[in-house]
């Protein structure tokens, strides 16, 4: 019910004439604030008058008065600067005093000992109904039949609105690793780059193979493919047999070239003096052997060999055909031949697909010119990475072929991108009142 009376006085379906406090002074709504969604008010930057006073400040809504002191907002200096406390009509008339409250329920005070004016509203029946139906509908979306009625100005926001939102969250992670890399965009460009190449299944696996590779070290013998593989493969744990057979349950059989890679790795980390001991734990089950991670190693290996995951390289690229260019890299002569070590297969280059090069250029590529962008204040670089979401073709996904059905196409990279930030952080999450085609569904009447 709280949210529902955060959605109603964050689109001011609030009680019709004149609005007043619990204590009888007149009430103007000249600005709801922002809705807030981490700690602290619900909304911040409101601007109300009561009786002849004009007050900035946040507001905190609650379904009963009692839920301010159960909160603690009582002993939070946070909640010093509210201004107005909100409250459902129904839980909190004054005709319905609750016999067993407590005094301090009379009135809410600030940790300050400011008593906070309260405004009583309520949420309409229809509003309560809508919500209902979009929480439990079986169909999904839940809102499939207001989706088509949307107007094109409205859903065009929107799903720009989206696309923002999740490029954001994205450039938000790789911020995140130059952070924590104490400002080495190349390593993080590279970390981004091998999490995309797990394409999901070994997403995780990657990244944290890729966190902890001593990428200075690697520098070193950038020239040499099979020292590279070397580098790669035993900082995978994928050079010791008996981690490989136990964690993985994956027979490796050590032929010729896995015997040297094995050689080659304890010089190695004897030179560097690394540390294998916590390897990811990768996955191989139900896969296809293309997406096997000894290969995406393997091709990660080659990109590294051959320069191709320099950021000042990424950075050069302005089309999508020079990008994907860069990506297509296939595999040394072992690995054309092999899907594990020791089982050969038949001949194959084991490039990427058009598909797959998309998605590498959607979910590293772009994000990364956007970050960099940000970063080095140009705003060149961050339309060029816009321009180049927009460029790209429209993926095609479980996600996106829902949205189809109910009438959303995409015509674009951009636009199937909104579509997942859609349904992964909206739908999934049931957070229709802060969608604006939920905004439109709840409008609804009865």
């Amino acid at each position: 019910m709280e949210k529902l009376l955060q959605y109603c006085w964050k689109h001011r379906i609030l009680p019709a004439g004149e609005l007043r406090t619990t204590d009888g002074q007149h009430v103007e709504v000249i600005d709801t604030g922002l809705l807030n969604t981490d700690a602290g008010p619900d909304f911040f930057n409101a601007r109300i008058r009561i009786g002849d006073r004009l007050l900035a400040g946040n507001v905190e809504i609650h379904v009963r008065r009692r839920d301010w002191y159960a909160h603690g907002h009582d002993r939070d200096a946070a909640y010093d600067n509210v201004i107005l406390h909100v409250v459902d009509a129904k839980c909190n008339g004054v005709a319905q005093q609750d016999a067993t409250a407590e005094p301090r329920d009379e009135a809410v005070r600030t940790l300050s000992g400011n008593v906070l004016p309260e405004l009583q509203i309520t949420v309409p029946e229809e509003i309560i109904q809508n919500y209902q139906e979009l929480l439990s509908v079986d169909s999904y979306p839940p809102c499939y039949k207001i989706v088509p009625k949307v107007t094109p100005l409205c859903m065009h926001s929107w799903m720009a609105a989206l696309q923002t939102e999740r490029l954001k969250q994205k450039t938000d992670a790789i911020v995140e690793h130059v952070s924590h890399l104490k400002g080495d965009w190349e390593h993080a460009y590279f970390i981004t780059l091998a999490r995309s190449y797990g394409f999901g299944s070994n997403s995780d696996a990657l990244e944290q193979w890729a966190r902890n590779m001593p990428m200075t070290s690697v520098a070193h013998h950038r020239d040499n493919l099979f020292q590279i593989e070397a580098f790669f493969f035993g900082q995978a744990g994928m050079l010791n047999i008996a981690t490989v057979r136990e964690r993985l349950q994956l027979e490796t059989a050590a032929d010729e070239y896995f015997q040297r890679l094995q050689s080659e790795y304890e010089y190695l980390k004897h030179k560097f003096r690394l540390a294998d001991d916590h390897p990811p734990l990768w996955k191989y089950m139900r896969m296809r052997p293309q997406n096997f991670p000894t290969i995406r190693i393997a091709q990660l290996a080659r990109l590294y060999h051959e320069r191709r995951t320099s950021l000042s390289q990424l950075v050069e690229c302005d089309t999508i055909e020079k990008l994907s260019k860069m990506f297509q890299c296939g595999v040394s002569d072992y690995w054309q031949t092999h899907y594990t070590f020791g089982h050969e297969s038949q001949p194959s280059a084991k490039q990427l697909s058009a598909a797959s090069t998309n998605l590498l250029m959607i979910n590293c590529a772009i994000p990364m010119l956007f970050a960099y962008g940000r970063h080095t204040g140009s705003e060149a670089l961050c339309n060029k990475a816009l321009d180049l979401l927009e460029s790209l073709p429209a993926e095609n996904n479980n996600i996106t072929r829902m949205w189809q059905q109910v009438g959303l196409e995409s015509r674009s990279a951009g636009d199937t991108q909104a579509l997942i930030q859609l349904k992964k952080q909206y739908c999934d999450r049931k957070n229709c009142l802060q969608c604006r085609i939920g905004y439109e569904y709840m409008k609804l009447k009865s």
